[in-house]
């Protein structure tokens, strides 16, 4: 048995090593961060090669200039990298392309003027008349409505399924599927659809999956990395931040950008430059962000679960959650988004959302200020009672999009606006 001398010299020795694993764990942390932040900002096209720039020049230009008409018809037929007409390409968008390519892992991205202009653009890319898109039910209340009811009236067939239930999504499909769309996490339940098994289950018919990928953000899900083919983002949210841009984006192997980028061009949803610039500069911070939302998520959703007055709460990252393995499987983090029911009546919703003070009662998420909705009076209006029963979506439902405030500050002011109902 040491004596006492002996187990204080341990103690101290041991209390050393222990500090000096704090240090390291501390500093690779804070190198994970640097990292995170430079990546984003690491590639060949970063520094303006004309004037030495570090930030991307804004070319806020209609049209640019040849000296040869040879050059104009190399550039018109897409034999050059030449710039034509910004409504076809623009180099600060090219920029802001690339670099979301090499977020996602994917060979090229087309960026869209809004993110339904980016979502409709891409499904009407792969079908025609007498196609067929099958979708799970769980949306976004105007993707719900381009695939239950505009794409039908161009003589696309579809179908709505079940979007926890990947034998239904077998049984559904066709010969003449074209599309399989999904969202995950999905708006605003927070269900999560298997990305790997609903990719096998679309090539098994030669269909591509889409997948909407706005609510995880690329810091926290690769959906091209477990197989599927086009993933698709409100760039208006996490990838910009600042609730300052409205923008869409797709990314995905060469080829299908490329048809993508041609009926774009025809459709005209093409980005602006300034606010193409303005999304460079807010991708920059994205994964700092990212990663303080998804911590005040975390706390705020534990909060909520035990609240007396919140019925359920939405969120991937509680181990309560139904699909909480599969969230840790093909997801990085659980993101900063999650909804939850009050206890009580629709109108109780109502004087929660009115009551608070730190956060703002407003659509559209993913900025870095936390808002709350309510989605059966705010963004799924366009859904009949019906339809929103069908996917969970209830009177006393409410969404939060958690921003990077204070948890505490959060909490506090939760816990004020609960009391008031």
């Amino acid at each position: 048995m040491p004596s006492r001398q002996g187990s204080e010299e341990l103690a101290e020795a041991l209390g050393d090593d222990i500090e000096r694993l704090c240090r390291l764990l501390l500093n690779q942390k804070k190198l994970l961060i640097r990292r995170a932040l430079l990546a984003w900002e690491r590639s060949p096209e970063t520094v303006d090669e004309e004037t030495g720039s570090v930030t991307t020049p804004i070319y806020q230009s209609t049209t640019f200039g040849f000296t040869r008409a040879e050059e104009v018809v190399k550039a018109v037929k897409g034999e050059s990298s030449s710039f034509v007409y910004t409504r076809w390409d623009n180099p600060t968008v090219r920029r802001l392309e690339r670099k979301l390519a090499e977020l996602e892992g994917a060979e090229d991205s087309a960026f869209f003027s809004a993110g339904m202009a980016a979502i409709s653009t891409s499904v009407l890319t792969f079908v025609r008349e007498g196609s067929h898109v099958l979708a799970v039910r769980d949306l976004y209340g105007e993707s719900y409505k381009l695939i239950h009811e505009f794409l039908p009236g161009l003589g696309v067939e579809t179908t709505m399924v079940e979007t926890t239930d990947l034998g239904e999504m077998r049984r559904n499909l066709k010969k003449n599927t074209k599309v399989v769309y999904i969202e995950s996490p999905t708006n605003p339940t927070m269900k999560l659809v298997d990305i790997a098994k609903s990719a096998k289950l679309a090539h098994s018919v030669g269909a591509l999956l889409l997948i909407d990928s706005t609510f995880a953000s690329p810091i926290n899900q690769k959906p091209l990395s477990l197989g599927a083919d086009v993933v698709l983002h409100s760039a208006t949210k996490y990838l910009n931040g600042h609730a300052d841009v409205i923008a869409g984006a797709a990314a995905a192997r060469r080829d299908l950008v490329e048809k993508i980028k041609f009926v774009r061009r025809i459709l005209g949803g093409t980005l602006d430059p300034h606010a193409a610039w303005l999304t460079l500069r807010g991708i920059k911070t994205m994964a700092v962000r990212v990663h303080a939302q998804n911590s005040n998520a975390q706390a705020l959703a534990e909060y909520l679960s035990r609240h007396k007055k919140v019925a359920k709460v939405h969120y991937p990252g509680l181990t309560a959650h139904p699909q909480h393995t599969l969230a840790r499987r093909q997801m990085s983090g659980f993101g900063g988004m999650l909804s939850f029911e009050v206890r009580g009546s629709m109108k109780d919703a109502m004087k929660f959302t009115e009551s608070v003070k730190v956060a703002t009662l407003a659509a559209s998420l993913g900025g870095v200020e936390t808002l709350v909705a309510q989605p059966a009076t705010l963004t799924h209006t366009q859904l009949s009672a019906e339809e929103r029963a069908k996917i969970g979506i209830s009177g006393t439902l409410v969404r939060v999009s958690v921003g990077i405030e204070d948890a505490d500050d959060l909490i506090k002011d939760f816990e004020q606006a609960l009391a008031r109902i």
